[in-house]
């Protein structure tokens, strides 16, 4: 049924929509809320801190003035209990003919300048009028938004989508009885407008269980005879290993040593290597991947390194002109100029090269190989099913190894990774000093700045990390930009930097090397810097909402600093103070090992955040919004054995077929 047929959705917000990868009334059923809105009762505003994400029920007290300027703004003055504070919108002139002097109206948004310099004020808060208040009550979803669109649209879209269309459930009806499982269409009409938290989890666990038992199905229908596959013709000759390790300036771990034996092992058998090598931030995956190269290229034969951005392909590179110079190593990325690249691209082909350090430009049709052996993908989640398959496709049955520093939970990955081979690396090289982490109140958000600057004159580097780039509608979250203009203010002796995904890649890789040469003291960022940037000066790690990230990505973030010898903090400031928020971040705090960081995730948040779009191509990335306990796995996997063995193979197939279009999106070749 097309997005059209719904009221208030016309071909220009369908267009919006088809931008999250909405196009049909049953996409938007299955478009899961980010988060949800807790408007089930009012706080006091003289119990509130700065940056408290709050719901007051307060009164108007001067008419709504619009401020020009750079940004123009609208301005009101309210009161509560006898405590004023502003209300501003920025990009909302409508808002002026929607309040009235002397009005009760309810206000939700962030809070901020609490106990600073002036009054307090709230930014684009979400607004009603208390008499007629419908909107901001109960438990209300907020989905992630691009283009034009707002919460009230997708909210209003998804609500008639619910009366129209309703999946039903792939489980047998024979194992719904057996077990007393809830009805899938009441799941999807709870996980959109929950009456309360306990009905939100429920309706979360059965539409989770719902993925997993067709996921599960699919993966048991498709191996088998994939060992005839991987028969290759050579094997990479042997190379003295222990001489290529001694160009380190450290001893590997007992993990890398495991790892690089399994490695080994793998290219000189007559079998194409097929591994995924997980390890924690920091624990020496590259030096591992390095050696792999080494073997590749001492055979004579090529070996081409794959990062998800220029600054990690980059720093690769640099790693490999100093350990692994005989490979006549080159770098192939999108802002290399034309005739650098034709040149590269013709060297590869002749082989007069025998490594290649790149990004996605690797990946482009005419990037030929003349003899390529090894793949080896960095930051493996980053990259889709089919791009890997692409780099492999230019050698013939070349070995494959995919790295990941975000560990995937035992469960999922005998699921997930059941046709691979897996290595772990979990310990971290002893010359370094665990983080330490802590959970900072708003009330000590001065003292922690000024640390900050004290840091900064000492040579220091901190990196300063919020949720998203732009402000939005609902103002509950700080954006970036907005950080930096509040940083700008408040630590004006400080140089600071500014980072962002919307930046040119260019733009990007040049402020993330000013960081890294010491021309910023601060950084101010989104997630960007998540990935493979390593700064050893950078010794503290400030996180802004970081209740609204999975554990294991802020294992990620904190894993940015504590690179070098010196002791390193990183700091959590949570927007949320709910239990459930405290108890997730005391886990970070408590914990040092991203494996069991990991399975602690998994059990709090599900399994969306480890298996998004691009690490498995549209595996369960419909439902990575949602939480539930990481026991639906094992349950999913109890009901499709008893449905397959009761011979539902042919409609389960069909119903996998229709799911993941084919089977070879979710086989991990």
């Amino acid at each position: 049924m097309r997005l059209t047929q719904l009221k208030g959705i016309s071909e220009k917000r369908e267009k919006d929509l088809s931008k999250l990868d909405i196009f049909t009334v049953e996409d938007l059923v299955r478009y899961f809320p980010r988060d949800y809105l807790d408007l089930t009762q009012t706080v006091n505003l003289s119990e509130c801190y700065h940056n408290d994400v709050v719901l007051l029920a307060c009164r108007v007290t001067s008419p709504p003035q619009t401020v020009y300027g750079r940004r123009p703004f609208v301005k009101v003055w309210c009161e509560q209990g006898g405590e004023r504070f502003s209300a501003v919108w920025f990009n909302a002139p409508y808002v002026r003919n929607n309040l009235k002097v002397g009005e009760e109206y309810l206000f939700y948004g962030r809070l901020q300048n609490k106990y600073g310099m002036g009054a307090p004020s709230m930014i684009n808060p979400s607004f009603e009028l208390r008499s007629r208040g419908t909107r901001l009550q109960g438990i209300v979803p907020v989905y992630p938004l691009r283009a034009s669109l707002t919460q009230y649209a997708v909210r209003s879209a998804v609500a008639q989508a619910l009366r129209v269309c309703l999946p039903q459930t792939a489980i047998p009806a024979s194992l719904v009885r057996k077990y007393g499982l809830s009805p899938l269409e009441d799941a999807y009409r709870a996980i959109h407008a929950p009456r309360d938290f306990s009905e939100r989890d429920a309706a979360a666990e059965r539409i989770a269980l719902e993925e997993y038992f067709v996921l599960v199905s699919a993966f048991k229908m498709c191996k088998g005879g994939k060992e005839d596959a991987r028969l290759r013709g050579y094997a990479c000759t042997d190379a003295d290993l222990s001489a290529f390790v001694a160009r380190f300036p450290f001893a590997f771990t007992a993990g890398q040593t495991a790892a690089l034996r399994a490695i080994a092992g793998d290219l000189r058998s007559p079998h194409r290597m097929n591994r995924l090598l997980q390890g924690d931030v920091g624990s020496g995956k590259t030096a591992v991947a390095l050696c792999a190269a080494f073997m590749a290229v001492r055979s004579g034969r090529q070996a081409a390194l794959l990062a998800p951005t220029e600054v990690l392909a980059a720093q690769t590179f640099a790693l490999v002109q100093k350990y692994l110079p005989e490979a006549n190593a080159l770098f192939l990325a999108g802002s290399t100029p034309a005739a650098e690249k034709r040149k590269s691209k013709r060297a590869l082909a002749a082989g007069e090269s025998l490594l290649v350090c790149g990004t996605h430009a690797v990946l482009e049709a005419d990037v030929a190989f003349s003899d390529l052996a090894l793949c080896v993908c960095d930051e493996q989640q980053r990259f889709g099913v089919a791009q890997r398959a692409a780099l492999g496709e230019k050698g013939t049955g070349a070995d494959m190894l995919v790295m990941s520093a975000t560990p995937i939970p035992r469960t999922l990955s005998l699921i997930v990774y059941g046709d691979l081979d897996i290595s772990e690396i979990r310990e971290k090289p002893a010359r370094r000093l665990p983080v330490i982490t802590a959970v900072v109140p708003m009330r000590k958000y001065g003292d922690m700045l000024e640390y900050i600057a004290q840091q900064a004159a000492l040579g220091n580097r901190t990196y300063f990390v919020c949720p998203k780039i732009e402000e939005d509608e609902e103002g509950a979250v700080m954006s970036v930009t907005e950080l930096y203009d509040e940083l700008k203010n408040r630590l004006p002796r400080v140089r600071l930097g500014l980072l962002h995904g919307k930046m040119k890649d260019a733009e990007k890789a040049r402020v993330m090397q000013a960081f890294r040469d010491g021309e910023f003291d601060c950084l101010v960022s989104t997630t960007v810097v998540e990935v493979g940037v390593d700064v050893p000066d950078a010794t503290v790690m400030v996180i802004y909402n970081a209740e609204r990230f999975g554990l294991s990505q802020l294992h990620q973030l904190r894993g940015r600093v504590g690179r070098g010898e010196k002791q390193s903090y990183c700091f959590l400031l949570c927007g949320n103070d709910s239990e459930e928020a405290r108890a997730r971040l005391s886990v970070l705090k408590n914990n040092a090992d991203g494996f069991k960081i990991a399975e602690y995730d998994l059990q709090m948040r599900g399994g969306g955040d480890f298996l998004g779009t691009r690490q498995s191509g549209k595996m369960l990335s419909d439902i990575r919004n949602l939480r539930y306990p990481s026991s639906v796995i094992g349950f999913a996997k109890k009901l499709s054995g008893e449905a397959l063995a009761a011979g539902d193979c042919e409609r389960l197939r069909a119903l996998a077929l229709q799911k993941y279009q084919s089977l070879q999106e979710i086989v991990l070749n």
